[in-house]
C-alpha cells in the first residue's frame, strides 16, 4: 500500500500520523525525529547502492543537522537567556516588585490586576519562561487578589494572560528560534516586537481598569488604611522596580544599538542576574545549582526539537509536502490580506492541541515560502505569528497557562473557571492582531527607524 502512493501523499500521510502520534502524548522531539528517520529510510532508500541496512542518506542527514544546530552562533543566546530568567526567578525579587506597583497604582481600579499585569511584563521580559511566571505568579498575585475579594475567573485570567507576555516581549527565546529558522534578523524582530508587546501589555491593564470601573464588585478596591505614606512607596519602587528595569534595559539597548550580538547581550544579562542575585543575597549554591540544571534541561529540550524538526522538515520537503501548500494557496487566487487571515486561522487552530515550539519549528516553515509569493513583510508576518502563538497558551482544551495555575492552586479553582476567565484575554490578543494588521507601523515602524541604513 505504501509504494502505490505518490511521493506527496505519503509527505501528507507522515504529516497525519505525526498529529495522531502528537494528540496521543508521544514526546514531540522524539517523535519528530523518528518519523524524520522512519520516512527519510523510504525516502532515500535506493537498492541498486545499498550495501547494508545502514546505508541510506537519513543517517547523514540526521547527523548533518545535529551538528548544524550545535554549531549555530545565533542559538547560543537561548542557555544564556535561560539561565539569566532562571537567577532572575530565584532572586526573590517578584514579590517585591509586586507589592510595590501594587502601591503604586493603588488609586486605579483593579489596582492588583494592574500590579500584576505590570510584573508580569517585567517578569517576563527578564525570563521568557511562561511555565516560571504564570506558576511563581499563581503562588505570589493570585491568593493576594482572592484575599482582597477579587473574582476568582477574573484573577485567573489576569494571571495566565499577563504569564504569556515572555515569549512577544524581547528579550524573547521564540524570536530567536524564528529568527534562525526564517533567516532573519534577530536585532530586527526584537525591534519589530517591542511595540506589539507593549500594546498587547497595554490593551490587557485597559480591560481590567475599564472592567473593574464598570463592576467594582469584581475587583475591590484596598481600604485606605492600608496604604502606607508616598516617601515608603517610592522607596520600594526604587528598590524593586529599577534593577530589574535596569538589567532588561541594559540586554536591550545593547541589541538594538549594535553594540553587541544577541548572544553577546544575554551573557551581559546572565552575569547582570548574578549581580542582581548577590544584591539581593539570594545567591546561594543552591539557587545556582537549581537554575544551571533547569538551564540544560530546557536547552536540550529546545534543540532536539529543532534536530528534529529539521530532519522531519527536510523529508517532508524531500516528498514533495510543502510544494503541496504551496500549489494549494497559489491556486485559489488569494489576496495578500486573504493569505494573512488563512495563514492566522490555521495558527490559531493549531494553537489548541500544540504549544508553541512545535507550530514555529514545524509548520511555519510551510507559509515563509508563501510570504515572498504574496509580498508581506517578513517582520510584519512575524509578529502576527508571534502575538497569535499567544494564543497557543491560552486556547482550551490544552491552554497550557490554565494547567499551570491549575497545578499551584488546585484546590482553590476549578479548571473551568480558568477557561472562562482567559476568555476575554483571549479576544484581546485578536484585537491586537487585527490592530496591527490595520496599522502596520506598530511592528515595523521602529526597525526601519533604527536601521535605516
Amino acid at each position: 500500500m505504501l509504494f502505490s502512493l505518490t511521493n506527496p501523499e505519503i509527505a501528507i500521510l507522515m504529516m497525519g500520523i505525526f498529529l495522531f502520534a502528537v494528540l496521543l502524548g508521544f514526546p514531540i522531539a522524539f517523535t519528530l525525529m523518528a518519523m524524520g528517520v522512519g520516512f527519510g529510510y523510504y525516502a532515500y532508500f535506493d537498492p541498486t547502492r545499498m550495501e547494508h541496512l545502514f546505508d541510506n542518506r537519513i543517517f547523514q542527514l540526521f547527523v548533518q543537522n545535529t551538528y548544524t544546530v550545535m554549531d549555530n552562533t545565533v542559538l547560543t543566546a537561548v542557555p544564556l537567556f535561560l539561565f539569566m530568567g532562571y537567577l532572575v526567578e530565584r532572586a526573590g525579587i517578584v514579590s517585591r516588585l509586586f507589592f510595590a506597583i501594587r502601591l503604586a497604582s493603588h488609586r486605579l481600579p483593579a489596582s492588583m490586576a494592574v500590579a500584576a499585569l505590570v510584573t508580569c511584563a517585567l517578569f517576563s521580559t527578564a525570563t521568557g519562561i511562561i511555565g516560571a511566571v504564570v506558576t511563581l505568579m499563581g503562588l505570589l498575585a493570585w491568593p493576594a487578589m482572592i484575599r482582597a475579594g477579587y473574582d476568582k475567573k477574573f484573577a485567573s485570567g489576569v494571571i495566565c494572560s499577563g504569564g504569556c507576555l515572555g515569549i512577544l516581549i524581547p528579550p524573547s527565546i521564540m524570536l530567536i528560534v524564528y529568527s534562525v529558522i526564517a533567516q532573519l534578523s534577530p536585532l530586527r524582530l526584537f525591534a519589530a516586537a517591542i511595540f506589539p508587546g507593549l500594546l498587547l501589555a497595554g490593551l490587557y491593564i485597559a480591560y481590567a481598569v475599564t472592567l473593574a470601573y464598570f463592576n467594582p464588585s469584581i475587583a475591590p478596591k484596598p481600604p485606605k488604611e492600608d496604604i502606607p505614606p508616598r516617601s515608603v512607596i517610592l522607596k520600594e519602587v526604587m528598590v524593586s522596580f529599577l534593577p530589574l528595569f535596569s538589567l532588561i534595559i541594559l540586554v536591550l539597548g545593547t541589541i538594538l544599538g549594535g553594540l553587541a550580538t544577541p548572544a553577546e547581550a544575554a551573557a551581559v544579562g546572565a552575569f547582570g542576574a548574578l549581580v542582581l542575585s548577590y544584591f539581593y543575597k539570594t545567591l546561594k549554591w543552591k539557587n545556582f545549582k537549581e537554575s544551571v540544571f533547569l538551564t540544560a534541561k530546557t536547552t536540550a529540550m529546545i534543540m532536539w526539537l529543532f534536530i528534529g524538526s529539521w530532519t522531519f522538515a527536510s523529508v517532508f520537503s524531500y516528498l514533495g509536502g510543502h510544494e503541496v501548500f504551496e500549489h494549494f494557496f497559489k491556486s485559489m487566487n488569494l489576496q495578500p490580506w486573504q493569505f494573512l487571515v488563512i495563514t492566522q486561522i490555521i495558527i490559531f487552530l493549531l494553537g489548541w492541541p500544540l504549544e508553541w515550539t512545535e507550530i514555529l519549528i514545524i509548520f511555519v516553515p510551510i507559509f515563509l515560502p508563501l510570504v515572498a509569493f504574496f509580498e508581506v513583510n517578513p517582520y510584519f508576518f512575524a509578529m502576527l505569528i508571534a502575538l497569535n502563538l499567544q494564543t497557543s497558551f491560552l486556547t482550551p482544551p490544552m491552554a497550557m497557562s490554565a494547567y499551570y495555575l491549575k497545578g499551584v492552586q488546585s484546590k482553590n479553582v476549578e479548571l473551568m473557571e480558568i477557561f472562562k476567565g482567559i476568555m476575554p484575554f483571549l479576544g484581546i490578543v485578536i484585537l491586537a492582531m487585527f490592530l496591527m494588521y490595520l496599522f502596520p507601523g506598530i511592528a515595523l515602524w521602529l526597525p526601519d527607524t533604527l536601521f535605516a541604513n
